[in-house]
């Protein structure tokens, strides 16, 4: 039995306790009348206190104006406060440049979240049935999507809403409707097939059962609760993650140390980078699989600085050795730094948050230690004098590797595009002659390693 089947939901995934007070959102149409008579017959048992909340999105004309009345007379039929709203979505989908079902959905959810603030709301109640599921699993399949979204649709999210007919099916639905001669309201635009919903209820759907699987409603419900739990298991990881690894950064951004982020298994990456977007905004909505992969580039790109937009104004920002998730522009202060670094020692800098080690050894021992962007070896007896870490200066060169010149530092800015405001977070090593390194960037052909080379100077760079 279908009200059966919604209890033993509710009791399997905790969805209400005694004393909540649940916000149904009632349409009038089958599903949302199906939930709301379940839960009120069910109330003196779930022991909770039942509220509506109807939305006329102004789409069918006098059609929606009778469906607001239906609502309210129900709901006070069974001695339930009703909340009606009115908003003109057609036009709020063109200003915003939205589908007409995009904004009703944000419309509909805001509407929603309000009352349960203003209210006191527990719990907000949906209507999203086992064919609602089938459907997003097939229309996230079509979009592209990855573990997350082949899950589908949450019994219940962190913000209060719950789905108590998610394992009910739309006949079941509607057969229980007839059988306990429930009033209800049919909506004609769910027939009509310009929404891509529509066409994957009445065209694709009907065609897979037909041809090869007559149970795929079932088939992909399944599948999305079996992987809903591994998609748990995966963020509990990433979560904490995320919490140990990100730190807040003045109050407007998330800041990692990328040696550490960089580390990262990818599917965890992927979802410290959206549990950051979502510690700045709330949610992660509209932050979608093209902004991760754009966002993982950026981490393993080998440019020290640089950044990319991701939605509702979001930056996604390197800088030295940091990643920022952040939602403005990082501002750098000028920086002016000189120290000297001690043979067989280390400095730190301060202004960047780095230390320089400086070993010498012979180069056959060098060569079995690792090498990268952070660690390089230079010819020892090409050395002049001491060696400093400093910021640049105007007029400075270095005769890069390979290039068989010298070339000015500020061409090589302008050529790998570093923002101005960068170049002077950028660290200069140099002898009392020349510049040996660029870090980040180029090293010198003067004091590069050869066949003859016996001793070498390495020098590793980490953060603080």
């Amino acid at each position: 039995m279908p009200d059966k089947k919604l209890l033993d939901t509710i009791k399997r995934e905790m969805l209400i306790e005694k004393g909540d007070k649940v916000l149904v959102a009632y349409s009038g149409g089958p599903d949302s009348s199906c939930l709301l008579h379940m839960l009120w017959t069910a109330r003196d048992e779930l022991g909770i206190e039942l509220y509506t909340a109807h939305l006329n999105h102004r789409i069918r004309g006098i059609d929606a104006h009778k469906d607001a009345l239906f609502a309210y007379k129900e709901s006070k039929a069974l001695g339930i406060p009703c909340f009606l709203y009115s908003e003109d979505v057609p036009a709020l989908a063109q200003s915003q440049k939205l589908s007409v079902e995009e904004a009703a959905r944000e419309v509909r959810y805001k509407i929603l979240f309000d009352l349960k603030d203003k209210l006191g709301i527990d719990k907000i109640a949906t209507a999203h049935n086992l064919d609602d599921q089938a459907e997003t699993v097939l229309m996230r399949i079509m979009r592209g999507t990855g573990l997350s979204g082949l899950k589908g649709m949450d019994y219940k999210r962190p913000d209060g809403l719950i789905r108590p007919l998610m394992d009910i099916k739309r006949w079941e639905i509607e057969e229980y409707c007839q059988i306990n001669n429930i009033n209800v309201t049919i909506d004609k635009t769910n027939d009509e097939e310009e929404y891509t919903r529509n066409k994957i209820r009445l065209q694709l759907l009907p065609f897979i059962e037909s041809g090869f699987a007559p149970n795929i409603k079932d088939l992909l419900s399944r599948m999305a609760n079996t992987l809903r739990e591994d998609s748990e298991y995966i963020d509990g990881i990433a979560k904490d993650l995320c919490a140990q690894l990100g730190q807040d950064h003045e109050g407007f951004a998330v800041r990692f140390e990328l040696d550490k982020i960089s580390m990262t298994p990818l599917p965890i990456l992927k979802r410290i980078i959206k549990y950051s977007y979502a510690r700045l905004l709330g949610s992660a909505e509209g932050l979608e699989a093209v902004h991760l992969d754009d966002t993982i580039k950026l981490i393993y790109n080998s440019k020290s600085d640089a950044r990319i937009n991701l939605p509702k104004g979001i930056i996604a920002e390197k800088k030295g050795y940091n990643f920022y998730v952040t939602s403005k522009s990082l501002e750098q202060e000028p920086v002016t730094f000189e120290y000297k670094i001690p043979p067989n020692g280390y400095v730190d800098v301060p202004e960047l948050g780095i230390r320089i080690t400086s070993r010498t050894m012979n180069k056959e021992r060098c060569k079995l230690l690792s090498s990268g962007p952070n660690a390089k070896a230079f010819d020892r007896e090409k050395l002049d004098g001491s060696l400093i870490v400093r910021t640049r200066r105007t007029g400075d060169k270095i005769r890069p590797l390979g290039l068989g010149g010298t070339k000015k530092l500020k061409d090589i800015f302008i050529d790998k595009k570093i923002q101005r405001e960068l170049r002077d977070r950028i660290p200069v090593i140099a002898d009392e002659s020349k510049i040996i390194w660029v870090v980040g960037h180029d090293i010198s052909e003067e004091s590069k390693l050869t066949d003859e080379t016996r001793e070498v100077v390495r020098l590793t760079i980490k953060p603080i």
